[in-house]
């Protein structure tokens, strides 16, 4: 990733991003929705299927998601090592320091988020051919793996270190097929599938009851939410869905009360300790 890439100006993306939009997709409010889906979860591995006007906008997320988490664990190192240094306990005042509010165990690991995007180019309204072209006019390809292969036939494709998928949005017909095929890739501690317009029409209504029942016969294990624009008559839908298999995450006491010793210590003096670079994300590319 470039500087240039984290810090392009809003104009240029949106100028970019343009020749990509196919008003009968949709997506145009979908894909900065699906944008902050990522800068909220940090996935580490997002699968997309079906290219198009989303596929910038998860690249460009990905790309400022790494950025802010350097920058963030710098401060974080930074902000601990005088109370460390000191041998005083961490406090509100370093938790509400820059960057606030920050878990130092999720900083422990390098982010080094991975996309990538399927499609075998067979939708002839489709701006899946011209992706690569925009990827390029932002400094986003070497973000992007292009897997050029049916959804039926891509999971022997996929990258060897690519599971679990912490994040897949699916923007083509196959729903079924990829909760039936690909759920069990899926990060079970918390991962994501964003499905493209399954309300207001029988054969997508058919696929949510399924869902309601795969929902049933596995208690515990999937949260699902739909989200409907009401103004559309058509493409107008994601369905969220989140494995919920992972043991419970809980950083305070009741009443948000935090612990500001023992493990939230421990970890925040490993983090510290290793946090070794100081190097940009540009230096680092070089």
């Amino acid at each position: 990733m470039t500087d240039g890439t984290h810090r392009r100006t809003p104009d240029a993306f949106d100028t970019a991003v343009s020749r990509l939009r196919v008003p009968g997709m949709g997506t145009e409010v979908v894909a900065p929705l699906l944008a902050n889906l990522v800068r909220m979860t940090r996935p580490r591995r997002v699968l997309e299927v079906g290219m198009g006007y989303t596929t910038p906008f998860l690249a460009a997320a990905l790309a400022e998601s790494e950025a802010l988490f350097e920058e963030e664990s710098a401060a974080l190192a930074a902000k601990t090592r005088p109370y460390l240094d000191g041998g005083a306990e961490l406090d509100e005042t370093w938790l509400n320091a820059e960057p606030p509010l920050a878990v130092p165990a999720q900083y422990l690991e390098p982010y080094r988020p991975q996309l990538v995007a399927v499609d075998d180019l067979s939708i002839a309204d489709s701006s899946a051919g011209r992706v690569k072209e925009v990827l390029d006019e932002l400094g986003l390809t070497d973000r992007v793996t292009i897997v050029n292969a049916p959804l039926q036939e891509c999971r022997a494709l996929l990258p060897e270190d690519f599971t679990p998928i912490d994040f897949a949005w699916v923007d083509a017909w196959e729903c079924l097929f990829f909760l039936d095929h690909f759920l069990d890739l899926i990060n079970p501690d918390g991962g994501l599938i964003a499905l493209h317009y399954l309300m207001t029409y029988p054969e997508g209504e058919a696929i949510l009851r399924y869902l309601d029942r795969m929902v049933r016969s596995r208690p515990g294990e999937l949260e699902v939410m739909n989200l409907l624009e009401p103004h559309k008559l058509v493409q107008n839908s994601v369905t969220l869905i989140r494995r919920t298999g992972g043991a419970p995450r809980r950083y305070a006491s009741k009443g948000g009360l935090i612990d500001y010793g023992g493990e939230l210590r421990d970890l925040a003096r490993e983090q510290a300790a290793t946090h070794h670079t100081t190097e940009t994300p540009q230096e680092r590319s070089r």
